[in-house]
């Protein structure tokens, strides 16, 4: 017997290559989207190509069992470069997945969706999923909040801004995280269909309560590195011409950019109760001072921190 065939967009990225190690371990084949050339592995196809490339799309979601949608953009010059990725992208896809008979579809999106006048990302998220929405698929969106884990590029900027003692962090608020490995496990645990997972919008994150406000995170980030940080709560204003010295200084590989601060100031991203994952179905398992110290320990022996 043939083990069932998972499509997956993103494969190559942070949240996509913990993914696909998941699903591999749990006996999946998997079909995999990459614009690289990419080393052979066992039960995994890779298809040339990105998420303009329709033939390449066609081919990718042909007799899979579930399409999940990982791949977006978070970093683009202009609301344009956004809606390239994050809706046409989407709409590409949905629409070779109509064509194909998917029976799943799970579409990973973003908690900046729920906010989406806030920035052009987060408006392109949401566009994005009320394309899945609109598809008559048999969908589950995911939103998820802060992701955090070995290979990610974006919380790693806090690691070694608190090697160096001093984090700057957005004006006093909330929000909520969730390890790599949690959300991996997540979007396997909704591979099946019912009543519980088909057409929900879900926003997991790592069980804490009240999630976690900037300064008490940057201080975990700070035990895991072995410093004692000190936060600095910086005004929108200095924020904004941080992000256009970032940009000076790293061009488009320039993680601070304004469009993420209008994004960062706002209050409160904590996940929404109404929104959470059954716990029958799927629970945070990495507690996040463990997770962000097992993060660091990757970080240091792939040679990110010193």
């Amino acid at each position: 017997m043939h083990a069932e065939l998972v499509a997956v967009t993103g494969a190559t990225g942070f949240v996509g290559q913990t993914l696909i190690d998941r699903l591999r371990l749990r006996g999946y084949d998997v079909r995999a989207l990459a614009r690289r050339p990419q080393e052979r592995r066992e039960g995994i196809e890779w298809i040339a190509g990105d998420l303009a490339d329709r033939a390449a799309l066609a081919a990718l979601v042909k007799g899979t069992s579930a399409v999940i949608h990982v791949a977006g953009v978070v970093n683009a010059p202009d609301a344009a470069g956004f809606e390239a990725g994050n809706v046409i992208g989407t709409m590409n896809l949905v629409e070779e997945a109509v064509k194909a008979g998917s029976p799943r579809f799970i579409h990973v999106s973003s908690l900046s969706a729920r906010q989406p006048q806030l920035s052009d990302y987060g408006a392109s998220k949401l566009r994005g999923e009320r394309v899945v929405m609109a598809s008559g698929l048999d969908w589950t969106i995911v939103r998820p909040p802060t992701i955090y884990g070995p290979r990610d590029v974006d919380v790693f900027e806090l690691f070694k801004l608190a090697k160096r003692g001093v984090v700057p962090l957005p004006p006093q608020g909330f929000q909520s995280v969730i390890h790599v490995d949690d959300l991996a496990r997540l979007l396997l645990a909704l591979i099946p269909t019912g009543e519980d997972v088909t057409r929900q919008i879900f926003e997991p994150d790592d069980g804490r309560p009240q999630g976690w406000n900037h300064s008490e995170f940057a201080r975990a980030i700070g035990w895991a590195v072995g410093r004692r940080i000190w936060p600095i709560h910086m005004r929108p204003g200095l924020l904004r011409l941080a992000a256009r010295l970032d940009g000076m200084v790293r061009g488009k590989g320039a993680r601070l950019t304004a469009d993420r601060v209008s994004y960062m100031c706002h209050p409160d991203w904590r996940v929404t109760s109404e929104r959470r994952v059954p716990e029958t179905l799927w629970k945070a398992k990495v507690p996040t001072r463990e997770g962000l110290r097992s993060a660091a320990d990757w970080y240091k022996l792939n040679g990110w921190l010193q």
